[in-house]
């Protein structure tokens, strides 16, 4: 099981451009990467559901975590076929998740600057943000965690970047939940009575 190293930030369009055109000037450029996805947003974990619409692939993903609980994430993940993304979503659904998930369309695309992975990304709930990544081995030591997160920092700094605090992540994420929650019951609320 791997291991990411993951921070990330947010920003406005013009940060956004400004960054896209030093990645494609500086960087390696790995593509888009557009992708719809299925969060299922669990008390400690997170289960995700993901169509890559722009590889033509998908996969189920267990993270260990949640964002804003540290920059670290064991993720177990399993290949599907792109067919099989609704199935999959009826089956966590029936399984009762259904009141954790979120749905969610990311534009995205993904480039390498010095050995760590910056996917550069849109979503409405985000809006403008990037995910800063270093995959290591499962069973990697801290050291090489704390070497993985000091190098995230290094190339956010020399990009410009203010990567968001663990406490920023944990508050966007549990106001996001909050809003979500409220969105589903007004729904919830004004649907007819069968």
């Amino acid at each position: 099981m791997p291991i990411e190293i993951e921070m990330r930030a947010r920003f406005d369009k013009e940060a956004r451009d400004q960054l896209v055109d030093r990645l494609k000037r500086d960087g390696e450029d790995l593509g888009p990467d557009d992708k719809h996805i299925y969060f299922y947003v669990l008390p400690d974990q997170l289960l995700k559901v993901t169509d890559n619409t722009a590889a033509g692939t998908a996969k189920i993903t267990l993270k260990g975590s949640k964002i804003g609980q540290g920059a670290a994430f064991a993720e177990t993940e399993f290949t599907i076929a792109p067919a099989d993304v609704e199935a999959a979503v009826k089956l966590f659904n029936a399984l009762g998740f259904e009141g954790a998930m979120h749905e969610a369309s990311n534009l995205r695309h993904n480039f390498r600057f010095d050995g760590v992975e910056i996917a550069v990304k849109w979503s409405e709930a985000w809006g403008y943000h990037a995910e800063f990544e270093v995959l290591l081995d499962d069973g990697a030591p801290d050291a090489a965690h704390a070497e993985a997160a000091a190098k995230i920092t290094d190339v956010a700094d020399e990009l410009g970047v203010t990567l968001m605090t663990e406490q920023e992540l944990a508050e966007f994420t549990a106001a996001f939940e909050a809003a979500e929650k409220e969105r589903k019951e007004r729904e919830r609320q004004a649907a007819p009575i069968r």
